[in-house]
C-alpha cells in the first residue's frame, strides 16, 4: 500500500517595500524592475498614511532631527506598499535600493547610463537571472530618489523589521514561520482578542436564542 506523504513546507524569505509619495506615478516601472529582479508580489495595496501612522511606522526613527521632516514626506500623499518574496529577499532589496541617500546612490550606483543600450528603460536593464544586484553598479534610488529625504523607496532592514513592517501595513497576513510563544500571544492580543471580546460583548447585550449560531454571526 503506497503512503502519500505531505509535501514539504518551504519558508520563502519576504520584506517590505514602499513606494513613496512623491513616486506613486512611477509604480508600473518600479514593479516591473521587481519582477525581472526575481521577486514575486505576494500582497500590494495603496494607502495614505496620516502623519501619526507614519509616526508609529518609524518609531524607531523617533527623535532624530529629521523625523518630524519624515512623518510630513511620507503622510504628504498616497504610497504603496508591497510584499515581495524570494529568496534572501531583505539583503536583495536592499542592495536594489541602493544606500539610503539618493545622492550618494547617484554617486556610488549610477543610473546604468553607460551600460544599457541607447535608449532603453532602466527598468529594461537590470540583472540577468541570478546576479546579485550589488554586481551591478544600479539602483533603484539613483533613478527614482531626489536627497536624502525624498530616498522614493523603503525596504526592510533586518528580520526582525520585516515582520514588524509587514503586519503594520498588511495585518490580516499570516508571517512565516507561524508565531509561537510570546510572538504568538503579541499576536492574539494586537488582532485576535479585540476582535472576540466585541463580539463576545454583543452577544450578551443581545442574549440570542441560539448562542451558537448568534454568536457565529457576530464573529
Amino acid at each position: 500500500m503506497e503512503v502519500s506523504m505531505p509535501l514539504p513546507q518551504i519558508y520563502v524569505e519576504k520584506t517590505l517595500a514602499l513606494i513613496k509619495p512623491d513616486i506613486v506615478d512611477k509604480e508600473e516601472e518600479i514593479r516591473d524592475i521587481i519582477l525581472r529582479s526575481g521577486f514575486t508580489i505576494i500582497q500590494r495595496r495603496k494607502l495614505h498614511l496620516s502623519p501619526e501612522h507614519c509616526s508609529n511606522f518609524y518609531v524607531e526613527q523617533y527623535g532624530k532631527l529629521f523625523f518630524p521632516n519624515l512623518t510630513a514626506y511620507m503622510s504628504s500623499g498616497p504610497l504603496v506598499a508591497m510584499v515581495l518574496a524570494r529568496h534572501n529577499a531583505i539583503s536583495y532589496w536592499k542592495d536594489l535600493l541602493g544606500p539610503p541617500n539618493s545622492l550618494v546612490a547617484k554617486e556610488t550606483h549610477p543610473d546604468r547610463g553607460n551600460v544599457r543600450m541607447e535608449g532603453q528603460h532602466p527598468s529594461l536593464a537590470v540583472r540577468t537571472e541570478g546576479q546579485h544586484p550589488s554586481l551591478t553598479c544600479f539602483s533603484l534610488r539613483a533613478i527614482y530618489g531626489t536627497d536624502e529625504l525624498r530616498n522614493a523607496l523603503h525596504g526592510s532592514n533586518d528580520f526582525a523589521a520585516s515582520e514588524r513592517e509587514i503586519r503594520f501595513m498588511f495585518p490580516e497576513v499570516i508571517i512565516e514561520p507561524i508565531p509561537i510563544g510570546q510572538a504568538a500571544k503579541d499576536y492574539l492580543n494586537l488582532y485576535v482578542t479585540p476582535t472576540l471580546l466585541q463580539g463576545l460583548t454583543e452577544l450578551c447585550k443581545q442574549k440570542p436564542e441560539d448562542p451558537y449560531v448568534g454568536g457565529g454571526a457576530r464573529l
